[in-house]
């Protein structure tokens, strides 16, 4: 395991030399080290600026500040000329005491939770069932792993990793989604920032960063000491130098709800718009939470399928393989059915609400015809309604003029 938080590098050393967590507190405490000063380094990569901590942590671990920074799998500042011109013995001394693997194994044969036409869903922890797809055969992957938070899940589902655990967790994982892709498929990471800063630096050294897309949507309660938090990230990435498939999306412009007026103030311009809507950035204010108990599939947090319409038609076409880990209330899924994608589901906790979903998909058919009245438009109809009681111009504005001044170009010319 690779450790991120010096408090698990800490915790892990005190398990190989059989002291309590009582017993690691107290050797602590006899150093003036209280308890909270040392879960300080819980959630956090940093190693700690405060002197006494520090020490106190070197004294427990019996290392240099040296042996720390390269017990958590850094190379130390300054020392970077070093460890490249050693880095020969470096990879002897650890192949040397790596344990050997049995690489013959053959992948699992695990029968499907419940089948579709489009799909299959298995139940089971995504690490033993990645095993089953075979190299470069998936086209899209949409992971919304747990985001170790402390939330209640499903039986089997667990959001309570160590800082560390939950990193190496993610790599795992992630290994395997850049197995299965092919070149130029996409993949696609919903997760909170903070732990998208690891996320993306592990994955720029195997595929090909696209975008860091800002999803705004408010988290409720606000943090102490902390900037308030409005988004959620959406790390998109591609296997190769660019994606084979990419369908640009539209969305309609802003406008004020009460009077249908447009939000950004867009000046001559107005007879250049696109009547399908403006190209869609890297920041999504459009996407809103699903709160409602008749639009949700369980009691936990659920994806809204305008997210997951949007991501599968702008990486993926019909016939395509989309895979999603982490199939929770099944949005994805629903989705790809909808749009006739072909799709990989695994699922640790409860496939029965994925399967009732599946099944019965009035409600999704409503969702997303929804999301289809508002979609590759400049101003939905009932915009459409409010700006023309109040006034304001429409894209049918323009092209009316321009037609009525080539008609009347063409009688000068006769």
């Amino acid at each position: 395991m690779r450790f991120f938080s010096v408090f698990d590098l800490v915790v892990h050393h005190a398990r190989l030399r059989g002291h309590s967590e009582t017993q690691m507190y107290s050797f602590f405490r006899k150093r003036g080290i209280k308890k909270a000063d040392l879960l300080c380094t819980k959630d956090t990569g940093m190693i700690p600026t405060d002197e006494r901590l520090l020490d106190a942590i070197l004294n427990y671990l019996d290392m240099s500040k040296l042996e720390l920074e390269l017990a958590l799998g850094r190379i130390p500042s300054g020392y970077e000329h070093a460890y490249l011109q050693n880095v020969k013995e470096i990879a002897k001394l650890l192949e040397s005491s790596k344990p050997s693997t049995n690489n013959d194994s053959v992948p699992p044969t695990v029968q499907p939770y419940f089948l579709t036409e489009y799909g299959k869903l298995f139940k089971g922890d995504c690490l033993k069932l990645f095993k089953m797809v075979p190299d470069e055969s998936v086209d899209c992957i949409f992971a919304d792993p747990p985001f170790n938070l402390d939330k209640e899940y499903d039986d089997g589902v667990d959001d309570s990793k160590s800082y560390s655990t939950y990193i190496s967790w993610c790599f795992a994982w992630l290994d395997e989604c850049v197995r299965v892709l092919k070149p130029g498929g996409s993949l696609f990471i919903y997760n909170i920032p903070k732990w998208h800063t690891y996320l993306s630096n592990y994955l720029n050294d195997k595929l090909n960063f696209w975008a860091w897309i800002a999803v705004d949507m408010k988290f409720n309660l606000p943090i102490p000491n902390r900037l308030y938090p409005a988004h959620y990230s959406l790390l998109y990435y591609v296997k190769g130098n660019k994606p084979k498939t990419f369908n640009p999306q539209r969305i309609p412009i802003q406008t004020c709800r009460h009077c249908g007026g447009e939000i950004k103030d867009y000046g001559g311009y107005k007879n250049k718009m696109n009547p399908n809507g403006v190209n869609l950035s890297d920041v999504w204010t459009d996407i809103y939470p699903v709160r409602h108990s008749n639009s949700k599939n369980r009691k936990y947090n659920e994806l809204p399928v305008k997210l997951l319409d949007r991501v599968i038609t702008m990486s993926t076409n019909e016939n395509d393989v989309v895979l999603d880990p982490f199939g929770g209330s099944g949005t994805t899924y629903a989705v790809c059915e909808l749009l006739k994608r072909r799709w990989i589901g695994f699922e640790v906790g409860n496939c029965e609400v994925i399967k009732q979903r599946l099944e019965n998909k009035e409600k999704d058919i409503e969702l997303l015809k929804r999301v289809y009245e508002e979609k590759n438009k400049l101003f939905p109809d009932k915009v459409k309604e409010l700006r023309r009681k109040n006034g304001f111009w429409l894209a049918e504005d323009f092209m009316e003029n321009k037609e009525h001044a080539v008609a009347e170009q063409i009688t000068l010319s006769l």
